[in-house]
């Protein structure tokens, strides 16, 4: 998921249906549809270019969207995997994941794309196919996490090369978090299903706790220093488990919410101070987007 914060829209993934499905956060209804996509995956939305990019695993494109009509302005042509995409306010550069076993390699990519042009401009070589991306604010580190390799790559993007290779102690590790300020990564593992505490500088784990089953989303509420995780792909009951950070290496879970089975996906809006859960269809439901409000 991702959120146009001034236009009050939420995007959201429709993967069976090979869509990106448009909801107007004011009204709290369905807006339209984006046709066109073949496993729908990341979502980023650039406000200062009014642009929109969403990625499209099977098909190996990233579309480029003029953010207010949703007109399609490009497509880049990558190859099989697009799926997790960050942008790098600094260098207005996005960062794309790709590669790996989904396009026949032994190896995965970033992509980079130039947010101004919508041109391929680069590409980083890692070791498999990256689950999730993350960012620091100077756009300097990049980290790429490898699900299948249980693995954390440190990759500086002036070198545009992985330097570190981190082992992570579970396996799956798929969603993650940063937390810049106290130098620590909270990385979901789906075995055994934990949220991981990682320093940032050295790759040392500094705490485990139990978290979500099929977890789907991981974030950092700098605001009152918690973490959300979301679980419960593919399974009969979903929650969202919440965690506080009383120092860099000391956690505690506060809170465990219920949500929907097979809810696994989750987005949070720092902006909106809303957390946002997508539920599917189910025999008695419609699909729908679960909104939370967090309680001081």
């Amino acid at each position: 998921m991702e959120a146009d914060i001034r236009g009050q829209r939420l995007f959201v993934a429709g993967l069976e249906n090979g869509t990106f499905e448009v909801v107007d956060l004011k009204t709290g209804k369905w807006m339209r549809s984006i046709t066109g996509l073949k496993k729908p995956q990341g979502a980023l939305y650039v406000d200062e270019f009014n642009k929109l990019f969403l990625a499209s695993g099977d098909d190996g494109m990233v579309r480029v969207l003029r953010g207010d009509t949703l007109q399609l302005l490009d497509s880049i042509r990558l190859e099989a995997g697009p799926n997790r995409i960050v942008y790098d306010q600094n260098s207005k550069l996005v960062y794309v994941g790709y590669g790996g076993k989904d396009a026949g390699k032994d190896y995965g990519e970033v992509g980079i794309i130039d947010a101004r042009s919508n041109r391929r401009v680069g590409e980083i070589k890692v070791t498999a196919h990256p689950s999730e991306l993350l960012l620091n604010k100077s756009g300097t580190t990049l980290f790429v996490f490898v699900s299948i390799a249980n693995q954390l790559q440190v990759v500086d993007t002036r070198k545009r090369e992985a330097i570190s290779p981190w082992q992570i102690s579970g396996q799956r590790p798929g969603d993650a978090a940063f937390d810049e300020s106290s130098a620590r990564l909270f990385v979901g593992t789906r075995t055994p299903a934990e949220m991981i505490v990682m320093d940032s500088k050295s790759g040392k784990e500094v705490a485990h706790l139990p978290t979500a089953e099929g977890q789907d989303g991981v974030y950092f509420d700098a605001l009152r220093k918690r973490i959300y995780v979301s679980g419960g792909r593919e399974l009969p009951n979903g929650f969202v488990y919440i965690y506080q950070q009383r120092d860099a290496d000391k956690y505690e879970t506060i809170g465990k919410i219920p949500t929907r089975g097979g809810a696994g996906t989750s987005f949070w809006s720092p902006e909106l101070n809303r957390y946002y859960v997508a539920a599917p269809a189910g025999d008695k439901e419609d699909a729908a987007i679960l909104e939370y409000a967090p309680v001081d």
